[in-house]
């Protein structure tokens, strides 16, 4: 079974996207099932986890909608209100649902860096961890280190990182490099945490290459190895870059090297796994 463990769907006419700029003709419409389709059966593609994209219950409510009426999505990665400790009785009902599989707080926008170290916040993760669920960390290179010592305090909750959390490909330095590497080095290592390859185009420039990529892939497969790493689409998001299909194309040229066990493992087992997929 081949599974996208990232993508989305959205209308911004419901007014809870506000990361997302209007007059981005790419990111500013509606995407919804059918729209996606088309690339799920060119490419043999069975199931989805669809990822929220705004903060808010609503949303997440909007999303396990769509899940309801889907036979491609398998998953909702949801939204929780963190800083609401009353929220927990919320969490409790979304977990109720067959397809709800986790939480993501946008952390890559919260200003305060060491947010997730917070003490008002920790009933989260121990909510998290008692319903069973998976935590999607979303950040930067600089949250890598408060992600490490929030996961050492949580070490029995399942987490996936979010697209290699963001490496600085775009601007690209051995400096830069480095700080990336090292931080999600300490994270593979002193962690069981999963990651997504996902999103890793839209931190290159709009003329990126493959070798571009490259180092940042061989990083993650050496450290993480081939049962810990999940393969996703980001789409839309990824349109900035390149269609759906051209994605999936360079990760499989950045992964032809593995057994045909281990990218059955990326691009679909993994996921299963992570998210105690019903499937």
């Amino acid at each position: 079974m081949k599974i996208d463990a990232h993508q989305h769907f959205w209308n911004p006419a419901r007014g809870d996207y506000g990361w997302m700029p209007e007059d981005n003709k790419i990111l500013y419409r509606t995407y919804l099932q059918h729209d996606l389709e088309p690339y799920l059966k060119k490419l043999g593609i069975d199931k989805t986890i669809l990822v929220q994209a705004a903060p808010s219950i609503e949303e997440t409510e909007y999303l396990l909608g769509i899940a309801d009426s889907s036979t491609v999505v398998a998953g909702v990665v949801g939204w929780v209100n963190f800083e609401k400790a009353t929220d927990y009785s919320q969490l409790e009902r979304l977990s109720k649902h067959p397809k709800f599989v986790g939480v993501r707080p946008m952390v890559q926008d919260i200003p305060d860096e060491t947010w997730v170290l917070r003490d008002d916040i920790q009933w989260a993760f121990a909510a998290i961890k008692e319903m069973d669920l998976t935590f999607d960390a979303l950040g930067f290179p600089k949250h890598l280190e408060n992600f490490r010592k929030c996961l050492l305090k949580h070490k029995d909750m399942r987490t996936v990182i979010d697209h290699f959390m963001k490496p600085r490909i775009e601007n690209h330095s051995q400096d830069n490099f480095n700080f990336w590497a090292d931080g999600i080095s300490a994270l593979a290592e002193d962690t069981p945490a999963y990651i997504k390859f996902s999103g890793l185009i839209t931190e290159a420039s709009e003329d990126w290459i493959i070798d571009d990529l490259r180092p940042y892939v061989e990083h993650i497969l050496m450290k993480f190895g081939a049962n810990r790493i999940l393969w996703g689409s980001d789409w839309p998001v990824c349109r900035l870059r390149a269609e759906y299909d051209a994605w999936h194309g360079t990760a499989s040229e950045l992964t032809a090297h593995l057994s045909s066990d281990n990218k059955a493992n990326v691009f679909g087992k993994n996921a299963i796994k992570a998210y105690k997929l019903l499937v």
